[in-house]
C-alpha cells in the first residue's frame, strides 16, 4: 500500500520511544511504500487535498534513522492510508487539518478517522462515560471552578486542550493560587479549563492502556518523577511494566465498541486507580515501551487491522 504520515518533524524524534516511528518501521517491513510530510505542508488546492513532502525510508539507527527522497507535491487521494499523527495542541490549526483530511474519506483510509478525532478530543470524550471518570468540571467561569474546589478539596487544574503534562497544576485544599492561575490561563487563551478531583492513587502511577480497534492489547504504568504530580513521560515520568486489571478490562469493554465504530484504530486511555481520566485519540504513544516490557508488537496489530480494512 501507499502510506502517508502527517506528523511532526521526523529529525528530532526519539526512535526508541516514538510510536509513529515504530508504526512506520512496521509498515516498511510489511512492504508498504512510505511518504512523509509535516501538517503545515497539507493543502486544499482546486479540489485536491495535497501534501508537499518526501518519500521516506526508516531504520532504527541512532542519528541515521531516516532517508528522504526528492521533495514532491502529491495528491493524497492516490494513497491507500494517511496517518494523522501530529501532536497537539488541539487548536484551530489542528482542527483544520482534520477538515481537509476528512475530504479523502472513504476512498483513502485516514487513521484515526479525522471526523471523530475532531469531535472526540481527549478530555471531552470521557464525558460520555460519567460512571468511569473522577468528579470533573469544565468551565471558564472562576466561580464554578472555585465551587468545585471547595466541594472536593485537593484538585488538578489544567488546560482543556493541553497535552504532555503542560500546564497541569495540583492545588491542595487551602491553596490560594486558584485566582492567579485562572488569570494566567484566561489572559492568553479563550479556552475553558478542566478541573478534576485529585486522585491520590497517582503516587502509584498513571496507567496507559493501549487499544487497537477497540480491544485492549496491553498497558504500561507511568510513575511520576520525584517531587512531581505529573506522570507524563514528556516531563520525566518513568514507564514500568504492568498488567491489565479487571477494572481496566471493564473500562475497555465499555468504551471499546464506540472507538471501533468511529474508526479510532489506535487509542491510548489513561487510568488512575479505578478511574478513566483521558481517552487519547489524536496522537497516542506508548507502544515501544509496551513492546520492550512484554513483547507485544502493537504496530503489527495495528497494521493487521488497517490491511483488513483496505482489503
Amino acid at each position: 500500500m501507499k502510506v502517508a504520515f502527517q506528523m511532526d518533524p521526523i529529525g528530532p524524534i526519539d526512535i526508541n520511544g516514538d510510536s509513529t516511528f515504530r508504526i512506520a518501521l512496521e509498515a516498511q517491513a510489511r512492504g508498504h511504500e512510505l511518504f512523509y510530510y509535516t501538517p503545515d505542508r497539507l493543502a486544499y488546492d482546486q479540489g485536491l487535498v495535497t501534501a508537499r513532502g518526501w518519500p521516506l525510508q526508516v531504520q532504527k539507527v541512532e542519528g541515521d534513522h531516516f532517508k528522504l527522497g526528492q521533495e514532491q507535491v502529491v495528491d493524497l487521494s492516490d494513497f491507500d492510508v494517511v496517518w494523522l499523527r501530529q501532536d497537539p495542541p488541539f487548536d484551530m490549526f489542528y482542527i483544520t487539518t482534520t477538515h481537509l483530511l476528512d475530504r479523502l474519506m472513504p476512498g483513502t483510509l485516514v487513521v484515526n478517522d479525522p471526523f471523530w478525532v475532531r469531535n472526540y478530543p481527549e478530555k471531552l470524550l470521557i464525558l460520555d462515560f460519567p460512571d468511569l471518570m473522577p468528579p470533573t468540571a469544565i468551565a471558564r467561569d472562576l466561580r464554578t471552578i472555585r465551587a468545585f474546589k471547595e466541594e472536593h478539596g485537593d484538585v488538578i487544574l489544567k488546560p482543556l486542550y493541553g497535552n504532555g503534562g503542560a500546564g497541569v497544576f495540583f492545588l491542595p485544599e487551602g491553596d490560594k493560587n486558584l485566582s492567579s492561575l485562572h488569570e494566567l490561563f484566561t489572559g492568553f487563551s479563550r479556552e475553558p479549563l478542566i478541573v478534576q478531583k485529585y486522585l491520590p492513587e497517582i503516587k502509584d502511577g498513571d496507567k496507559r492502556v493501549i487499544l487497537v480497534d477497540g480491544e485492549p492489547v496491553g498497558a504500561i504504568n507511568r510513575l511520576p518523577a520525584q517531587g512531581e504530580t505529573r506522570s507524563n513521560m514528556h516531563v520525566g515520568g518513568r514507564p514500568e511494566k504492568v498488567a491489565l486489571t479487571e477494572r481496566d478490562r471493564e473500562i475497555c469493554a465499555t468504551i471499546g465498541p464506540l472507538l471501533k465504530e468511529k474508526g479510532q484504530v489506535f487509542v491510548g486511555i489513561d487510568v488512575i486507580g479505578t478511574y478513566l481520566t483521558e481517552i487519547n485519540v489524536t496522537s497516542p504513544t506508548g507502544i515501544q515501551e509496551l513492546e520492550r516490557f512484554d513483547g507485544t508488537n502493537t504496530a503489527e496489530k495495528i497494521w493487521q487491522v488497517i490491511e483488513a480494512k483496505r482489503a
